[in-house]
């Protein structure tokens, strides 16, 4: 059944924005949309602003991550889209279901100047589940809730309407459609039973848990599953935590070696790109479990791919009556690597070298972080250094660029944070590199109250660049940054507080002044720029 309502554009569109759960709105004022302001401010309907559309649209992505429902970013005409367009893509590649409402020109005067008058569609189309001009006021209740709608059907993803400016501002009555539920996809049963069979019965199986698992609420079941089976874990993206660091099936720091024995490797709700090394596992059988058949990895042969609700097939292989091997051995062989692992990289996170080394960062981090803490990357080598020394304790505390990897997601992706959890600690983890992209929306986060840490890892240098680029050429160009800059004295005159460490002894007390201060606060750490994350390069 729907609902008669009456409104202007924009309280027309709050209406069905409401109805689907969204509770915030994230913008960068702009004239195109000034209805959808009113009607925010009429309800006393959170509006958080930004210095950059793109913090706009990573904030509503964070909230979309986090809260697995979908974030709002409203963004005026022109270059107000065009400035989002990361965002955007970001979250097609993530998965995200957000939904970015644009103003646009007047359609009435269509091709005769009017400002900022720009077709968006084309531009978006190709990073977005559905792009949709709305015409008429009547029909915006129905063109938003639709777009939410796709946007969270799996496989999950952004949407994107604009609302002309006459459009926005005119008033009629409009049908305010029913909320549905999603249906949940069912897989084939066949592909279901076939994938169980390999796991359960391989003398060596892995299985890797990727960001799906989090958004499609399957953390309990993938849990049941791995302790069903005895199956190690591994994850990457959001998957992360979701077995605690403690768990004896949870395993990080020895991948290489599970990958590289594994017989079968089940990889779930994650894609098989780069990051897993395009699902090259050798002579292994590979099974690929997904949300949704689009999400099939097909430039690989797949011994078992079913696609579906990801619950209902985790839970179904742990259910699985057939015969179960045992992978005690395996296990063991595998907690053997991982142990030794440990402890070599307990010595790193100890290191007293100055200048000092990224990885005593990470060592001091584990001391102040708490398990509750939302940890968010923003950087290259840097970052890529958490995702090896920080092991998050529980699932939906772990945010990074996904595998678009576009920077400057860091101040956008924690004022979605802050807004989803007040009362938690967020701790940005930033390049230098990457702080020129979004720092100055600190201001942002200042004025509106919104506390954070940001540890900046300050070599300068584009890390993963001037090594690779040295490597290969025996020189470098474009790949420096100015050494040991004073970022903590840039988010001092944006309003928020922090301070340069130089010396590896003095981490651990400004951290922990970063976290009591309660104003966005960075501590610009000086590492040592000879000091590369060790790994190659995945751009092919």
């Amino acid at each position: 059944m729907s609902e008669r309502i009456e409104g202007h554009g924009g309280a027309l569109a709050l209406a069905a924005l409401r109805a689907h759960g969204v509770r915030e709105m994230f913008t960068l004022s702009g004239g195109h949309v000034f209805p959808l302001y009113a009607a925010a401010h009429q309800l006393g309907f959170p509006i958080y602003d930004v210095r950059h559309e793109q913090s706009a649209v990573f904030a509503a992505e964070a909230v979309a991550k986090l809260q697995r429902r979908p974030g709002l970013a409203v963004l005026t005409a022109g270059p107000g889209v065009t400035n989002g367009i990361s965002g955007l893509t970001s979250s097609f590649f993530n998965g995200s279901p957000i939904l970015v409402l644009g103003g646009r020109a007047p359609q009435f005067r269509w091709g005769a100047g009017s400002l900022q008058e720009l077709d968006h569609l084309p531009l978006v189309t190709p990073v977005t589940k559905h792009a949709e001009t709305v015409l008429r006021p009547e029909d915006i209740p129905r063109a938003v809730g639709a777009a939410l709608t796709t946007a969270l059907t799996p496989h999950r993803g952004p949407v994107f309407v604009d609302l002309p400016l006459e459009v926005a501002f005119s008033v009629a009555d409009a049908d305010l459609p029913a909320v549905a539920p999603i249906a949940p996809i069912e897989a084939d049963p066949a592909e279901v039973a076939k994938a169980a069979d390999l796991i359960a019965q391989g003398q060596r199986p892995v299985l890797i848990a990727g960001s799906d698992v989090y958004a499609g609420d399957a953390v309990a079941a993938l849990r049941a599953v791995a302790e069903a089976l005895a199956v190690p874990v591994f994850t990457n993206g959001m998957g992360r935590g979701v077995l605690p660091p403690e768990h004896p099936l949870a395993f990080v720091k020895s991948r290489r070696t599970a990958l590289r024995k594994a017989d079968v490797v089940v990889v779930v709700g994650t894609p098989l790109d780069f990051r897993l090394n395009f699902g090259e596992f050798g002579a292994a059988a590979v099974v690929h479990v997904v949300d949704a058949p689009s999400q099939r990895a097909e430039h690989r042969q797949l011994a078992a791919a079913p696609a579906g609700d990801l619950r209902l097939i985790l839970s179904a292989f742990a259910d699985h009556p057939g015969t179960r091997a045992d992978h005690t051995e395996w296990v063991a062989e595998l907690r053997a690597a991982e142990d030794a692992a440990r402890t070599r990289d307990a010595v790193e996170m100890a290191a007293e070298t100055d200048p000092i080394r990224p990885a005593r960062v990470y060592g001091e981090l584990r001391r102040v972080l708490a398990r509750d803490a939302i940890t968010i990357g923003d950087g290259g080598d840097f970052v890529s250094y958490a995702g090896r020394y920080l092991e998050p304790a529980q699932p939906g505390t772990w945010l990074d660029p996904g595998p678009y990897g576009c920077l400057g997601t860091g101040m956008g992706y924690a004022m979605g944070a802050r807004v989803t959890h007040p009362d938690r600690q967020i701790c940005v983890l930033m390049g230098d590199g990457a702080a020129g992209f979004s720092l100055l929306d600190v201001e942002s986060l200042v004025r509106q109250r919104l506390p954070v840490v940001i540890v900046v890892g300050n070599n300068g240098i584009w890390g993963l660049e001037k090594h690779p680029m040295r490597a290969l050429y025996g020189y470098d160009v474009a790949a420096d940054l100015q050494p040991e800059l004073r970022y903590d004295q840039v988010v001092q005159a944006l309003g928020g507080a922090g301070e340069t460490v130089t010396k590896a002894a003095d981490l651990g007390a400004a951290l922990r002044r970063a976290f009591e201060a309660g104003v966005p606060y960075l501590v610009n750490v000086v590492t040592d720029p000879a000091d590369a994350y060790p790994r190659s390069s995945n751009l092919a």
